[in-house]
């Protein structure tokens, strides 16, 4: 079994990163990140990709809203974003409260600073395979941990085990896309014989957002595993209270697989180092 580093894998893609925006100065790549509420895991998340873009010698600016925020308020400072040349790439930390529709609000940041790729042209683009469209960041770190782990995907059979719009349909688009030319099967809570199906994949991506979800009878010997799951789950050992774990019940599987990802310290590490390369990306062609 093989582990693959997603935490030794992103340093690598933040250390391209750092040296294709040193090449843009003066100018600076400039990510704009935009949170409603003080959800603590949000908190938490926006800190850690402004911490990030410090480091790889990017601007990153932050609007903090309340909760209450009108739909009106929070358009105009979206569009503002989009009509300033001087920001490249447009965040909205999800969730969003109820009266927000996620949908309508990230289609109101133009697709060409779309970095969190979950707008309805960059989704479409994406599955079109049309040059521009920014991947989903997760996704395309799993896409990128594959690649750079070495594992090959021509011809390979890849079982994606959920259905997001965030994670499972776009890592699906883009195992299937050329480049990658896997055989996808996206399955699902509702997939009749869930075990069977995904027993049969050289790939598997577990992003079904449930603890330990993936036992070691689903995994077919020799496959190689990317869990994507961040579940939090009660440990009195831990001064928190919790402990992190994956879709994967990892200490079954992994002796299983010819590689996994653990949790964390897998694909979680990735999902921040795509955002500062696409956002790297909207600079450079910004500049054309």
């Amino acid at each position: 079994m093989r582990l693959i580093d997603g935490n030794a894998i992103a340093q690598q893609v933040l250390s391209e990163v750092r040296e294709r925006a040193a090449r843009l100065s003066p100018v600076v790549p400039h990510v704009a990140f935009v949170r409603v509420g003080e959800d603590p895991a949000s908190v938490s998340y926006v800190a850690k990709k402004q911490k990030t873009a410090a480091e790889v010698g990017m601007k990153a600016s932050l609007r903090v809203f309340a909760s209450d925020v009108s739909r009106t308020e929070l358009f105009a400072h979206l569009d503002a974003l989009n009509n300033d040349p001087s920001v490249h790439g447009v965040l909205i930390q999800a969730p969003l409260p109820k009266h927000l529709p996620e949908t309508e609000v990230f289609n109101r940041v133009s697709p060409a600073k779309d970095v969190d790729g979950f707008g309805t042209q960059s989704i479409g683009r994406l599955v079109q395979e049309l040059p521009g469209a920014f991947a989903a960041c997760t996704p395309a770190g799993v896409v990128e941990l594959l690649r750079r782990s070495g594992v090959e995907t021509a011809g390979k059979h890849a079982v994606v085990v959920g259905r997001s719009l965030i994670v499972g349909k776009p890592a699906a688009a883009l195992l299937l896309a050329k480049g990658c030319d896997c055989t996808v099967t996206i399955a699902h809570s509702k997939t009749r014989d869930l075990a069977a199906v995904v027993r049969q994949a050289d790939i598997v991506v577990a992003a079904i957002g449930r603890p330990r979800f993936i036992t070691a009878d689903m995994i077919r010997p020799g496959a190689v595993v990317i869990d994507v799951g961040i579940n939090r789950v009660p440990d009195a050992t831990k001064k928190s209270g919790y402990r992190i774990v994956g879709d994967v019940d990892f200490d079954a599987v992994a002796p299983l697989c010819e590689a996994i990802t653990p949790v964390p310290g897998g694909v979680g590490p990735m999902t921040v180092a795509m955002l500062m390369m696409n956002t790297l990306t909207a600079c450079e062609r910004s500049r054309g």
